[in-house]
């Protein structure tokens, strides 16, 4: 496989300032030889997580971002509070370094106390943790990644990437029955919403890359804001507002696995000062998408918390009008998070209309699908996965919208895997590359939670999910069996599969001439240039 056909060049990337490229002798814009894992639900990764903490040891490192924060969280059952987790850590002489945004004010539903209590726990213990609001105004720092090194074991090194924050409501498993420490999100989801999510865990020398990530934004030496009234504050609370050094970087892991990872991230062009390390921001994870996509011929699976944005969807749509045999699997929240008179409409206008652009690329070559539990609440889906033609997959923080190809912090993980999928000796794509093995196992693995099906007994056995087509005619067979049973009353027994058919509510034209500039302005701003913008270029 041509590496280069579907992963970015450093000149590529758009960011000339960035490390991140120059780390390795040869400056490749990627790693090889990585161990990469999917760790589906929050319970999954939670648990891992739990365990690689408690075995770190005196002199290892532990570096995270997040968007919110949570101290009682727990990872796993009474006394793995994330806050304690993270202060023992301290105190057995790990070294804490945290930075978390700061985020807005807690009536306006953010989560500025628990990042402030969190953060408190863990400087009470030894460790650093920084409320960060290096942002435009607006934004959010959105990156969820863990990274622990070890000073004597650096074969236990590992990361974890992808959209799993470190709070309430996080905590689900396959039942999706919810994490008992909840936030009330939309009515539908009911006291404790069903959460559907998706995280990495990573070993070999894409660690190295993931620890450079924190390490740009930690010694950034803007100011953490810029807000005299939050410096005021800042100094009544004797908050931490200097980041202390970091110890240097040790080496990259080993290599140990068959995984080629790329690591893309949205900064955005922030204003008066860029960041020292993407001084006109960086958008390479919109770079990233639009490159694969051009690749696509066969199926195109998606995950997605939003999938809103015309201008984003535009390179689907594209990748869609080009070739007709591409097909377009997305799952997406049934309804948006927020289900106020004002903020539902504004979360559906940008949906609608995207929605409505990729159906007259391609028509009924798009589905999409909401998810249910067996007690047919619906689940909130929060992954952030693209799977194209089983070859490129993607998982990170980003959603498909404007807000997170420019606007906020992002990151997320692109992986080739360099071992082909066995089941597939044909060439899906067209183009010589054939299906590899984590991106297929990816997409099914996701695929048999939302259809009811097992796992086949041995590895790499045959499954009729790996053909694109008959995997799109059997999402589209099992949503039918379900509405068909909900509209007939749920009488009878209840049919396998979890997927509805998305039915967007009708909105008034008086409401999308309202809401459509709003939309616009407040939920899915733009951070790119106005050059840029005017040429929708990322």
């Amino acid at each position: 496989m041509e590496l280069t056909e579907w992963l970015l060049t450093s000149g590529e990337r758009g960011n000339s300032a960035t490390r991140l490229d120059g780390r390795r002798p040869e400056r490749t814009a990627w790693s090889h030889g990585n161990l990469v894992r999917p760790l589906i639900h929050g319970a999954t990764y939670f648990r891992e997580l739990l365990r690689a903490i408690r075995a770190q040891r005196e002199g290892d490192l532990l570096l995270f971002t997040d968007w919110r924060g949570d101290p009682d969280e727990r990872l796993d059952g009474p006394g793995s509070e994330i806050g304690r987790v993270l202060a023992e850590a301290a105190r057995r002489g790990v070294i804490v370094k945290g930075l978390l945004w700061r985020s807005h004010l807690d009536r306006f539903q953010f989560s500025e106390a628990e990042n402030r209590h969190l953060g408190e726990e863990i400087e009470a213990a030894g460790g650093e943790c920084l409320l960060d609001m290096r942002v435009r105004p607006g934004g959010s720092h959105h990156q969820k990644l863990v990274v622990l090194r070890h000073a004597s074991r650096p074969e236990r090194d590992i990361a974890f990437a992808g959209g799993i924050d470190l709070c309430h409501n996080r905590n689900d498993d396959a039942t999706h029955s919810g994490d008992r420490q909840s936030l009330r999100i939309a009515a539908a989801y009911g006291p404790h919403p069903p959460w559907h999510d998706v995280q990495l865990a990573i070993r070999g020398p894409a660690v190295g890359d993931i620890e450079a990530v924190f390490r740009e934004r930690w010694e950034d030496p803007a100011p953490l804001t810029r807000s005299p009234f939050v410096r005021l504050r800042e100094l009544a609370h004797r908050e931490d507002t200097e980041a202390d050094r970091l110890p240097p970087q040790t080496p990259d892991p080993s290599p140990c696995g068959t995984q080629t990872l790329q690591v893309l991230r949205t900064y955005p062009n922030r204003l008066l000062s860029g960041y020292d390390f993407a001084p006109d921001g960086e958008r390479s994870i919109a770079r990233g998408y639009r490159k694969a996509l051009r690749r696509a011929r066969s199926l195109i699976y998606l995950e997605d918390q939003y999938l809103w944005s015309p201008q984003v969807v535009e390179c689907f749509a594209e990748a869609l009008s080009a070739h007709e045999g591409l097909r377009l699997i997305a799952v997406i929240p049934s309804v948006p998070e927020q289900d106020g008179r004002l903020t539902l409409p504004m979360n559906l206008i940008g949906r609608i209309t995207a929605l409505d652009r990729l159906r007259r690329a391609a028509g009924g070559r798009v589905a999409v699908y909401g998810v249910e539990n067996h007690a047919g609440t619906p689940v909130y889906v929060h992954a952030k996965v693209c799977v194209i033609d089983d070859v490129w997959a993607s998982v990170g923080s980003d959603n498909v919208n404007l807000r997170s190809w420019t606007h906020d912090s992002e990151l997320t993980c692109a992986v080739l895997d360099e071992t082909a999928d066995p089941r597939e000796p044909r060439d899906p794509a067209g183009l010589g590359d054939g299906a590899r093995a984590f991106a297929r196992e990816l997409r099914l693995e996701l695929s048999r939670e939302h259809l009811d099906l097992a796992a086949p007994s041995a590895p790499h056995a045959p499954d009729a999910l790996c053909d694109p087509v008959r995997a799109f005619d059997a999402f589209a067979a099992s949503a039918a069996a379900l509405d068909a049973w909900h509209d007939n009353g749920r009488r009878g027994p209840r049919p396998p599969g979890r997927l509805r058919a998305y039915r967007p509510p009708s909105l008034s034209r008086t409401t999308k001439t309202l809401c459509t500039p709003l939309h616009r302005l407040l939920v899915d701003p733009d951070g790119r240039p106005f050059g840029l913008r005017r040429r929708n270029a990322y």
